[in-house]
């Protein structure tokens, strides 16, 4: 089970076809269009430095955007290759830690009021640490030969929730909202971890 259904993801591919073929006509290559969503999931992270909380959310879901198009690419123009994958991997990692790491950051210098500051800093290292380890888990899974997408929080969910609440609300009275969405992130995420634990061992029988 997902946050984010099947039928939403498939229907949201469908939609970017014609952005897809725009680029595939254009001769743009996957790993520039994964380098590009990297640059803007750090801008995002600096925007939630900066305390531009909305701005930040709006960045991320674009990043959200474009991390579904460089695979789309490569699959179309039969540009899929190991470095490739390895490539857009480990760049979605920067980008999973530095989201979090730029609310971190914003939390432990604004001079604006908020609500369990150093309780929210210490959540948002734990929700870097999650989501780091829900698409290691993954990763390590498949070097196994094993698909591991189980999980309630994969990485679309966490740029959904957090980019949507952060458009829609910003950062909320004395950061509450905000706070509130990396909890739900970082406790999703752990569930996510433990559901592929749960997952490889059942595959596995433990062996």
């Amino acid at each position: 089970m997902r946050l984010i259904p099947k039928s939403i993801h498939q229907g949201f591919q469908s939609v970017t076809v014609p952005v897809v073929d725009g680029l595939i006509r254009a001769g743009v290559r996957p790993n520039l269009i994964t380098t590009v969503g990297t640059l803007v999931v750090v801008a995002s992270a600096v925007a939630y430095g900066f305390g531009q909380i909305r701005l930040g959310g709006a960045l991320l879901l674009a990043s959200g955007i474009v991390d579904t198009l460089d695979g789309a690419v490569a699959r179309k123009t039969a540009q899929v290759t190991r470095f490739g994958a390895f490539y857009d991997s480990t760049l979605d990692r920067v980008g999973d830690g530095a989201t979090f790491m730029g609310i971190a950051v914003w939390l432990l210098t604004t001079a604006e009021p908020v609500a369990y500051r150093d309780g929210a800093i210490v959540l948002c290292m734990v929700a870097i640490i999650a989501s780091l380890l829900v698409s290691y888990a993954r990763a390590r899974a498949e070097g196994l030969g094993l698909d591991c997408r189980v999980g309630i929080a994969q990485r679309a969910e966490r740029i959904v929730g957090l980019g949507v609440l952060s458009v829609v609300v910003g950062a909320g009275p004395q950061a509450l909202v905000l706070e509130g969405a990396v909890l739900l992130l970082a406790l999703a995420s752990i569930i996510t971890v433990v559901q592929r634990f749960v997952y490889v061992y059942q595959v596995t029988e433990g062996t």
